[in-house]
Formats: structure tokens, sequence, C-alpha cells
């Protein structure tokens, strides 16, 4: 029988249940067990597609094109599995899913309700993703993870939480674990942590029939022992069900902040984890698992010197609109021995219109890109910000700075070039002037012009590296192989009519899609490196196991590419 883990937030949102989750199934796996992950959306959007990440965060995008809550990405990172768009359950779905049967005449005779019918779709979800193989082995998960977003007593999330209810009766206890993540707020000059807002949360999980199996308190300091105390008692629980995560220097150390709080030994009373039958080949890979994870925390610990990269992007008012990319980025620096600092530049602030709006914001942007190690132009869409984008990408030409375009940024490179190289002075992206004369960036025909949820170029494509290009650094630094899978989203693509003068000029297409006609990777000549990707490669970003392309971009701001190649 499955296991299932699910974890419930109160107080506030954005607490920290998506790292929870994650590295409790970090501290599962070192168990060598399989370990899959759902999270739970409760808004009415079928998925995070068209949804602005200055709203919600990064939309990520899975394998076969799903395009997700960025806390897939904790999990895919931190559990190192594969998962699918089916992982993330949105009320959309949920209700989609439900009226279609209706539809059909399933329920005939029946009045539909959302109990039993809202509820039942949602566990007959879970227990469907729950058995299905997220890793190579192609077995089936012996523990599921269920984040369930927003926080206890919202409106929204009520068949949610009701759906839990009763499936905690449907597995059995012993296969059932709740954990809540809690704010403990420290006030006042003395630093008092108070308890209330975990109280009411944990009253409000109780009312709606869950009851915790462990709370843990999120706090910006260690919890005092009094407080730990007042908490158990209060909640109902016992003193070694009261988990303390304060704030520390990384994620890769939370795993560890819950091992030594005793949480594995909780797993193996509670879920009956021994009795599982792990193979011992299973059991000695999650010990080296954790003994690089470990590693990797300690190693984070004692970097000293440190590589600073520009990115210049339209949506940096609000961080996680990047997280994957500035994961990416903190990835690539730890395996090259430095730590990553990003210096976050709106893309406007280098425009002309922002040296008289706001002169002072204009100097320090500049001052930040041309300070930097190496600069980062990600993804995005829409017109505002993309003259900005230009400018960084032309002083990284000019000046010999590595530069690494996704996406989006990997057009911009094409049009700097284009206007600047080539002589293509009125050349843009169809995207932002649809009416250009010189479109180097067109709309792909095969995509409707007409429906914008789920219809762009999405999910797990292959990139063919093109004949002589054995001494490309890109190629290289993929190892030397002849094609690579990687992640897309995009709309737009690089017109092939102007291959050819571009690369006359020196600006080399040396990844297509496979049928050749689709620019994939972008690599300049006579430059330290100058790369441009369309497809998103840090979707695929491992703590232990950098981008190529992030990878070979730190590398070369600190240095070390033509030594490591």
């Amino acid at each position: 029988m499955t296991k299932y883990i699910v974890v419930s937030g109160g107080v506030i949102s954005g607490i920290g249940k998506g790292v929870i989750a994650s590295s409790t199934g970090t501290l599962l796996k070192s168990l060598g067990l399989r370990v899959t992950a759902i999270k739970i959306d409760p808004y009415l959007n079928i998925d995070a597609g068209l949804m602005s990440p200055l709203d919600h965060g990064e939309v990520f995008v899975l394998n076969d094109g799903g395009e997700v809550d960025l806390d897939l990405g904790n999990y895919e990172r931190f559990l190192d599995v594969q998962l699918s768009r089916i992982n993330n359950i949105t009320t959309g779905k949920i209700y989609s899913e439900v009226i279609e049967k209706e539809r059909r005449g399933d329920y005939l005779g029946k009045t539909v309700q959302v109990v039993p019918h809202i509820t039942d779709a949602i566990q007959n979800w879970v227990e469907r993703v729950a058995a299905m193989p997220v890793d190579e082995s192609g077995e089936a998960p012996d523990v599921c993870i269920i984040e369930l977003g927003g926080t206890v007593g919202d409106i929204e999330s009520a068949p949610f939480v009701e759906a839990m209810r009763q499936f905690q009766f449907r597995v059995g206890h012993e296969n059932f674990c709740l954990i809540h993540v809690s704010l403990v707020p420290v006030v006042g000059s003395v630093g008092e942590q108070k308890t209330k807002p975990t109280q009411m949360s944990v009253r409000d999980l109780r009312g709606a029939g869950l009851t915790p199996d462990l709370i843990a308190c999120r706090s910006s300091k260690p919890l005092d022992d009094s407080v730990a105390s007042k908490i158990s008692m209060f909640c109902h629980v016992g003193p070694e069900q009261v988990l303390a995560v304060q704030d520390v220097s990384s994620v890769y150390h939370v795993p560890i902040l819950m091992r030594q709080h005793g949480v594995i030994d909780f797993f193996r009373r509670r879920l009956g984890l021994d009795a599982l039958n792990i193979p011992e080949e299973r059991r000695s890979a999650g010990e080296a698992l954790w003994n690089r994870w470990t590693s990797l925390a300690g190693s984070y610990e004692h970097l000293r010197e440190t590589v600073t990269i520009a990115l210049v992007g339209k949506y940096t008012n609000l961080h996680d609109s990047y997280i994957s990319v500035y994961k990416s980025l903190e990835h690539a620096s730890l395996a090259c021995g430095r730590k990553s600092e990003i210096k976050w530049i709106e893309a406007t602030d280098l425009e002309q219109e922002a040296l008289k709006t706001d002169p002072i914001k204009f100097h320090e942007s500049w001052q930040s890109l041309c300070s930097a190690d190496g600069v980062l132009v990600p993804g995005g869409f829409g017109a505002r910000g993309i003259e900005g984008m230009v400018m960084a990408a032309k002083w990284a030409r000019e000046n010999k700075v590595p530069y690494l375009g996704i996406c989006l940024g990997m057009q911009i490179a094409v049009i700097e070039f284009a206007r600047n190289v080539c002589g293509m002075t009125d050349a843009h992206s169809a995207e932002m002037e649809p009416e250009t004369k010189t479109p180097v960036v067109v709309y792909m025909p095969e995509i409707s012009k007409t429906h914008l949820g789920g219809t762009m170029r999405l999910g797990l494509r292959a990139t063919v590296f093109q004949d002589n290009t054995e001494n490309s650094r890109v190629r290289k630094l993929y190892g030397g192989a002849p094609s690579v899978d990687e992640r897309h989203r995009h709309r737009y693509e690089v017109n092939p009519e102007h291959v050819s003068k571009f690369e006359e000029k020196g600006l080399r297409f040396v990844g297509k899609d496979e049928t050749g006609q689709r620019m994939e990777i972008v690599e300049m000549e006579n430059h330290p490196y100058f790369v441009g990707c369309q497809y998103h490669p840090e979707y695929l970003t491992r703590p232990l196991k950098p981008a190529p392309l992030f990878h070979g971009l730190i590398l070369a701001a600190t240095g070390q590419l033509e030594s490591t190649l």
C-alpha cells in the first residue's frame, strides 16, 4: 500500500510548504524509498500557463508539456524525478473532469454535488497519480507527498481539505500522515515568539476533520523550548511532534535540519516504514544520495568566492518569477566552487526613457550590468523592456562579457546582432512589431492564434547538433552528444530566411530541431561565451547536476571554461 504524506499550511501563504514537502521526500529517498509528489492548487485555472509571473511566480514546464506550479520544479530538483501534468491538481481540472462526466451521463439520475462527486474525483486522481512511476525503474512509488496549496480555512481549499479528510479513512491510518506548516512570528524588541497563530491554524485544521502528526513551525530563529512546549500543549500533540524549522542559510540545509529533529524515526514509527521490503541496492543508493546531499550543503557553507551575474528581465520585482533560473545559477556556481550573486535588473531601467523618468535608477542599473561577471537574459512575453534587453546583449557582445540568452533572450541576441552587425537597422520580432519590415523572429506557423492556453510549443523536444560542430563550446558542455533533449515553451522562432546572413557574420546556429528548419542553439564565434537557446535549460537543473549551458556561463564568468573544456 502506498504511504501518503499530506503537507498543509496555516496563517499565511508562501510559508515554505513546498520546501518542507521536497525536503521530506529527500529524507525518504535517503532510506531507499521511491517518492512521488502532487501539488494541489485551489484555483479555477486549468493550469498555470496563462498566469502572470508577477502574480503567481514562475510557470514550470514538464516533459509532457504541462505548464504547472513552480513547486513541481522544487520536487523535481530535490527528488530527481520526472513528473507529469497530472501531478498538479487544480480546481479547474477537477471540475472540468466532473462536468464532462455529467455531460456524458456517467451520473445519470443523480444530483451532482461537491460531496461526494468532487471529493471522490480528487481522491481518485490522487490514487491514480500515486501509482505512476517517476523514474527509470518503471516501478510504482512507495510514498506520495501531497502539498495542499493555500492555507487551511480558505474557501477555495475546502473541497480538497474535505477530500483529504475522507482519504485518510480510504487508505487507512497507518498509510496517512499529515504535516502542518505554520508561522511562529517573532515580535517586539526582545524577539518574543508568538504561538497564537499556530494554535488558531491547528484549531481550523481539526475543525475540518484532520489531525496534524507533525507541526512544522516556521520562524526566523530557533524555537524556544518553552514555545515548543506551549504549542505541544495547546495543539494536542506530543513534544516530539513539534518540528522547529527556523531560517537557514540555504534550502539544502532543511532536510538536514529535519533529520536532526528525528523526522525519519517518526515516519518509521508512524507509517511502519521498516516493514517495507526495500532491496539492499536501493538502501545503498539512498545512503549515497544522502552523503552527496550533506556534502553539497556543507560546501555551500564554506564557499567564500562569488560570481556575479546580471539578470536582465521583465519580472524582476518578484524573484520567484525566475526561481528555476536562479536555482540553475546557484547549482552551476556550486559546481564551480563559487557562490552566485545575482544583480536583478529590470530591463526597462536600461532604456533611454528611464534616464528621463528615474535617472538614479538608470545609472544604478547600468552600473550593475557593467560590473557583472556575466549577463543572462531569460524568457518572457510582450514588448515591455525589449530595448533594454537588446542594449544588455549589445554590451555583452561588444565587451566580450559571457552572455546566456534563454528563449526570448536568444531572440534578443539575434535582433541585436541583426541590427548592429548585419546592418539590418529595423530588424525586430513580429511579437513586438507585427508590421516590421525585417522580422528576424516570427510566429511559428503551427501555433494557434485564437487559443492561448496550452497551445505553445511545449515540453521535451530534441535539439540536433549540426555538422562541423565538434569544436562548439556548447556541444562540448553536453559531452559531445549528437543531440540533446530539453524542455520548450515558446510561440515565436528565429526566421530561417535570415540564418545564412547571420552565419556569414559569425553567429552560428549549432543546434536545430529534427527538421533542420527551427533554430535551437546559437553560438557566436570569437567570443568567450555568447550563447542563446530557444529551449529552457533551467527546467532540468539539479543541485548535484547543473544544467550544461548555465554551467558554461559560470565557467566563462570565472575564467574556467577553456581549461574545463
